[in-house]
Parts: C-alpha cells; structure tokens; sequence
C-alpha cells in the first residue's frame, strides 16, 4: 500500500518553476531518499509533502486522501518533519522540546496526560536522549540535537518521517548514530522514512528505493544499485565520479579522485 502518491505536481515562485512535474510513490514502511545537486528542488518537495509549501498544479496524496483536505492537527498525526540540525534552537530542556510533539493529542485547556508522558519516555529510549532530558537543547552537540528532533516527531506518534539532511553538518561517528537510529526506527517500528539527502553512499547502503532529482524534475526512481552507474550520475549531476565497489555489501559507492600533483 503506498502512504504518500504524488501525481504530476509542480510548484513555482513567480515565473520560476521550482518542482515540475514530479511523479512518484512511497510505500508504507518504506525508506527512500531523495538525492540530487543543490537547487535541484529536494527540501522544497519535502515541505510540499508536509503542507509548508503549497503546490501550483498537480496533487499529493496521503493515505488514498488528498493532502489539502487534512486538517492540521490530523495531518501532525500522520507525518513528523525533522530539519536541520544546524537551525534555529529553541530555549527548552530536552523533555520539555520532546513533549512539545505531542501538541497534535492537546488542546489549549487540556492537561498533559500519562499517555503524553509515556510517548515521551519511548521516544526518548528509543533515541537514546533519555539522558539528556533536563539539559537546554541549546547545549547539545548537533547530532544530539539531531536526534532530540527525531525523539520529537517520534513523540507526534507520527507514521511518515520526513527529514530534511539529517546528517549534514555531523561528523563520522553522530552520522553513523543517526543513520543507525533511522534504519532501527523503520526496521522495527515500520515507519515509512522520507528523506532528503546529498549524502549519496549512505542512501545507496540503507534505502530501499532513491530518488533523484535534476532540475525540478525525477531524473531517476529506483532501487539503489542502479542508480551508482556512470550514465546515471552522469546525467543527475552532469560529473563524472569515480565508483568502486564497498568492501562489505558489493555496492558501488563513490570515493574522491585524486588531484594530479601539479594541482595540488
């Protein structure tokens, strides 16, 4: 069954066409990454897909429903959106951010319950952020951070992750933690992971389709191994890049070339 169809849709800021087109599906529990150059239109698809960005023509679906027929607060209920680590941080301790996820199940009026405060303490074990609970947020490391955000939207009891580069601007070891925190939450909890990436061995290692993006438009919708061809980056992103085969898992990833010694 797919959880979110996507037909024909576009999206423009005044004569410039950002999204054109695009087509394609994602499949509940499913993890697929979108990849593609800069401005090739990837984050502004994301926040289309969550409602912070309305499309021009075409249609998004969640669920069998069109997107544009959810109320807010429904809609929280379905999909949790997961930005940046390096954005604006807000002035709360960890628990207090976690918590603020479970804003779909309250009202203005209404008291936290013991189910709030449950979903909480399992988002956090579930994230490793349980120690964490009464440092500010601005005191973390962005790749604690990055997984407070994730405790977060898990907190929303959200079925659709959407994450917007979710190890960009992380070292090895918290990019390492974050992908291994995504691919436990799909594996064991069956939540559908939509996200945005440039980081292009780690998609072809962990997701089970990519997308990839050129120009607005899909330049390729597949499983991983066929996307790590030379004809294939060569069109997404007009280089040629050098692949070799992973040591563990056979895939080709990409690795650096080496500049001649006169261009050092």
């Amino acid at each position: 069954m797919n959880v979110i169809e996507i037909q024909n849709f576009s999206f423009r800021i005044g004569r410039k066409e950002i999204l054109r087109d695009v087509t394609f599906s994602v499949g509940e529990g499913e993890y697929l990454s979108i990849v593609g150059p800069n401005g090739a239109g990837k984050t502004t698809l994301l926040k289309c897909i969550d409602r912070l960005l309305l499309g021009t023509a075409g249609k998004i679906s969640i669920r069998g429903r069109a997107l544009d027929s959810y109320r807010q607060r429904d809609l929280a209920r379905l999909i949790g959106y997961v930005p940046q680590a390096d954005g604006g941080v807000c002035h709360f301790t960890v628990e207090q951010f976690v918590l603020m996820g479970r804003y779909p199940y309250l009202s203005p009026f209404s008291a936290v319950s013991k189910e709030d405060r449950q979903a909480v303490r399992d988002a956090m074990q579930q994230t490793g952020t349980v120690e964490f609970a009464d440092r500010m947020l601005d005191t973390l490391s962005g790749g604690e951070r990055q997984r407070v955000y994730i405790a977060a939207a898990m907190a929303q009891g959200a079925e659709i992750l959407l994450l917007d580069e979710p190890t960009t601007f992380l070292d090895y070891r918290h990019q390492d933690e974050v992908r291994a925190l995504l691919a436990r939450i799909n594996r064991n909890s069956g939540t559908t992971i939509l996200m945005v990436t440039h980081d292009l061995n780690g998609a072809t290692l962990q997701s089970d389709r990519i997308v990839a993006m050129h120009e607005g438009q899909i330049a390729f919708c597949g499983p991983p191994a066929e996307i790590m061809q030379q004809s294939v980056l060569q069109r997404i992103y007009e280089s040629s890049l050098l692949l070799v085969d992973h040591p563990q898992t056979g895939l080709p990833v990409i690795v650096p070339r080496v500049a001649p010694q006169g261009e050092r």
